[in-house]
């Protein structure tokens, strides 16, 4: 995606200065559709009545550009939005629970929906993060500070006039991130009654700024360019839009303080990332960033939260990483295993997982902020509106991939998936005639060993659900969304398909694949999609996962295991220390983590696993990783001697059962 911005020559013209204005709002605009919480230019929809306050009874009374002042020093602007006596902008009388949001977008960018929740009885709060918008100080994404400052403004939030002292987070993506922090800074007894992370992830390392060691070129490089850019111009458009020379010159201090952000962060990370660099490795720069391990802390300060994911999303993982880890923090046990079957778990902690991309939104049939009105008005305002208690005992809702069922149930991994190794085969099945190989995928072991060759490229087809998902759905067409097929073919491909489905599967869970293989190069790149095949042969993709050779070393103690002792969900540590070239001319094995997926797959319709070399353009190499992969050919071993297998949960249709019908579209 690119957006052009008409430079003009310099002119002190009042016109000029709109025209500028008008530019970089639509820039903020589109970003905020792209990363934020809702598309550009909409507001929320009208919210069906559900509970009591849900239809708009009062007007808003606005306070703009409110400092705050932080506990080094450093203000921060805010927005504060009050509910007002219908019909006017004065504060309406009583006292009003608060919304507080946390956005690198512009707190603008939020306007319209906060003074939605604003119209039905919530003071609500829109701050930019330091260093961002007309905020003072350098910004680092997700940075510890950002929390410490998250508790900081819940405590002045709470104190405003007419606030009544409870506070709820709010936002989507980087703000939904930026929820756990806070609510996981703040400490016991705090302000902050509930959150509603919208889009969020669990570990940015391994969800967003790379997949497997493999750098989120895609992603990364688009959004650490626009950040740097926009941090840069937000204070300059502020005064420009204000038309006040005297602001235009203060605003030079905010322009060299953001700058120290772009030179400090922004550079560093995407250079260090995409040149093999500290940034492109799990070390303390991520771990300090790490959501997964604030989840206890979360559970500990008594703070409830609502998680809304997506099975397309860019933290699809995260997701559903988060609501096990926050389940399994009050349930007492550590936060990063698998839960149980038999664990108890509680309506405080919940998500909502549909088929969407990072923007929920682009649903018709959901109606998110009555969702949000829902949680809020039950934690802030003590209303029954039926989002917990009995008529939600099972708090973990997902919609299941290929029909229209929503579907309640209570753990992750998914209860009544039973984990099922499927081995790798050679030989054609007709089921993919265009393929290189065509092999075959069976709960049966082949009792020849087998190689299959594959060469490395450096690019593949980007006409697939990859490119959709990793730019947030923003841009997407059906006709590569919805098909794998042209990742199917060539040198750098090979596939292996079961025989078709005599019954309905639901395909429910984290997927490990472990490749056994032999290559000339010390560096490798695996990509593994999973998808379903239908009788007339079109290949839908599900999920897919990857792996740099050299970042194959596995923690065990951090990995998911199927009962028969394969690998459900490898967990690599890929720090610098763990990294290793890969041995030529040797058999290794490489397990990769496959994101979780939840799809039926109809009778007559097979299961596909593709392994590729290469994501284009979601992943690209590094400039370590490059040299070690030039002129590779690669062999994939089947067989007794070396099992490549995944490891599919797979359930009869029957072990979901419970219909969602409390939070569900």
């Amino acid at each position: 995606m690119s957006v052009h911005i008409r430079r003009q020559r310099a002119t002190r013209q009042v016109a000029a200065r709109r025209r500028l204005v008008v530019s970089l709002g639509s820039v903020l605009a589109l970003v905020a559709a792209l990363f934020g919480a809702v598309p550009a230019g909409s507001t929320p929809a009208a919210a069906t009545p559900l509970v009591q306050g849900s239809v708009a009874q009062y007007g808003v009374a606005t306070q703009l550009n409110v400092p705050v002042t932080m506990a080094d020093g450093t203000v921060l602007r805010a927005d504060v939005r009050t509910p007002a006596a219908a019909g006017t902008t004065t504060p309406a009388a009583g006292s009003f629970p608060v919304l507080l949001t946390q956005t690198p977008y512009g707190r603008g960018s939020v306007e319209a929906e906060l003074s939605w929740f604003t119209q039905r009885g919530y003071i609500t709060v829109s701050a930019d993060v330091r260093g961002t918008g007309t905020s003072a100080g350098s910004w680092s994404p997700w940075a510890p500070i950002e929390g410490q400052d998250g508790a900081a403004l819940a405590n002045w939030a709470a104190a405003l006039p007419h606030a009544d002292g409870k506070v709820g987070l709010y936002g989507g993506s980087y703000a939904g991130i930026n929820q756990i922090m806070t609510a996981a800074a703040v400490g016991p007894n705090s302000p902050i009654k509930a959150i509603f992370p919208l889009v969020a992830g669990n570990d940015l390392y391994r969800e967003l700024v790379t997949m497997g060691g493999i750098p989120d070129s895609q992603f990364m490089s688009f959004w650490l360019t626009y950040t740097g850019i926009s941090h840069m111009t937000a204070p300059l458009a502020e005064a420009l839009r204000e038309g006040s020379t005297q602001n235009i010159l203060d605003t030079l201090t905010l322009e060299i303080q953001h700058l120290g952000g772009v030179a400090q962060s922004n550079l560093p990370i995407l250079t260090g990332l995409l040149g093999g660099g500290a940034q492109a490795y799990d070390g303390t720069f991520w771990q300090q960033r790490r959501p997964a391990d604030m989840l206890a802390s979360v559970v500990a300060n008594g703070v409830p939260a609502f998680l809304v994911g997506g099975w397309y999303d860019l933290f699809q993982r995260g997701a559903l990483m988060n609501y096990a880890g926050l389940q399994n923090a009050w349930a007492g046990r550590p936060v990063g295993a698998p839960m149980t079957a038999d664990q108890p778990v509680t309506d405080r902690y919940q998500l909502l997982m549909g088929p969407w991309y990072h923007d929920p939104r682009q649903d018709p049939t959901l109606d998110l902020p009555a969702l949000h009105l829902r949680w809020y008005d039950k934690w802030l305002k003590g209303i029954d509106t039926g989002i917990t208690g009995a008529a939600n005992p099972n708090p973990l809702h997902v919609k299941e991939l290929g029909t229209n069922r929503w579907l309640d149930t209570r753990a992750y991994p998914f209860t009544g998936a039973d984990p099922t190794r499927l081995y790798l085969d050679k030989g054609r099945t007709g089921s993919a005639p265009a393929s290189a190989n065509d092999g075959g995928l069976s709960t049966t072991a082949p009792t020849a060993n087998g190689s299959e060759w594959i060469s490395w490229t450096a690019n593949n087809s980007p006409c697939t659900r990859s490119t959709a998902q990793w730019l947030g759905g923003f841009i997407k067409d059906p006709a590569c969304t919805d098909s794998n097929t042209a990742r199917e073919t060539g040198t750098g491909s090979l596939v292996y398909t079961t025989a078709p489905m005599t019954e309905t599967k639901v395909l429910a869970g984290p997927i490990g694949a472990t490749l056994y293989a032999q290559s000339n190069t010390p560096e490798t790149h695996w990509v593994v999609t999973v998808t379903d095949v239908a009788p007339d042969g079109s290949s839908v993709p599900l999920s897919s996962g990857a792996l740099a050779g050299s970042h194959r070393a596995i923690d065990p103690a951090k990995s998911w295991y199927a009962p028969d002792g394969s690998m459900l969900m490898p967990y690599h540590p890929s720090t610098q220390a763990t990294t290793s070239s890969v041995p030529t001319n040797q058999v290794v094995r490489y397990d990769v983590e496959v994101f979780p997926t939840f799809a039926s797959i109809a009778p007559g319709h097979r299961i596909r696993v593709n392994v590729t070399t290469a994501d284009t353009p979601h992943l690209s190499a590094t400039l370590t990783q490059t040299p070690g992969l030039l002129a590779g050919i690669w062999q994939l071993k089947s067989g007794p001697a070396n099992p490549s297998s995944v490891t599919i949960p797979l359930a009869p249709a029957s072990a979901f059962g419970t219909a969602c019908t409390s939070v569900c579209p």
